[in-house]
């Protein structure tokens, strides 16, 4: 099992449960650049499944063009299957930012005063 879905299993529900937005601000001072925060990890997390998904499943894909030999593999489906069970990203970026978890730096010069 990968680094990252142990890390995700550890003690992540896949149910959507409602944040406090005063809790969220509360790290950040601006709740736009907590929720931005968030979704760039969210992006991140998004990425490196389907990578690892894609990886995966390359190991069963057939290079032949021919419609009579595709067959379902049951391991494949139960990879594809596990996956689908997983956590939304953005559920798992959420939790991350929850659990101070998430370095992130602010980049003053950017800043117009």
């Amino acid at each position: 099992m990968s680094k990252l879905r142990r890390q995700m299993s550890a003690n992540t529900s896949s149910v959507v449960e409602t944040k406090s937005l005063i809790e969220i601000k509360n790290f950040t001072g601006n709740l736009y650049e907590s929720i931005a925060i968030v979704a760039k990890r969210a992006n991140q997390i998004n990425i490196a499944l389907k990578e690892e998904l894609h990886n995966k499943l390359e190991e069963f894909a057939s290079h032949t063009d021919s419609l009579e030999e595709i067959h379902e593999n049951k391991e494949q489906i139960e990879i594809s299957k596990a996956y689908e069970r997983m956590p939304n990203p953005a559920i798992l970026a959420t939790q991350e930012f929850m659990d101070n978890k998430i370095y992130y730096r602010k980049n003053d010069s950017d800043l117009f005063s």
